[in-house]
């Protein structure tokens, strides 16, 4: 909920910051996450909310409303 910078998120997931920041910049105009400037730092935070109404949205649509796991997925309809 607080939040964390690119760095902090690069170090805990053991990614080249270059990736993460290509990542985060998508997650961003993607709306999955936000971004809050706090000085000379940028804070990015999970919207939890969007992201639920994505894996709604992918669960009816594309798994036809079953549980998508490996051994039960079916090819996507998107």
């Amino acid at each position: 909920p607080e939040g964390l910078t690119p760095s902090a998120l690069a170090e805990q997931l053991g990614i080249a910051p270059n990736a993460l920041s290509f990542h985060l910049k998508e997650l961003f105009h993607a709306d999955l996450v936000s971004q809050e400037r706090q000085g000379r730092n940028v804070l990015y935070r999970a919207a939890f909310p969007v992201m639920n109404d994505l894996l709604a949205y992918l669960t009816e649509n594309c798994c036809q409303g079953a549980v998508c796991t490996d051994d039960a997925a079916m090819p996507c309809q998107c």
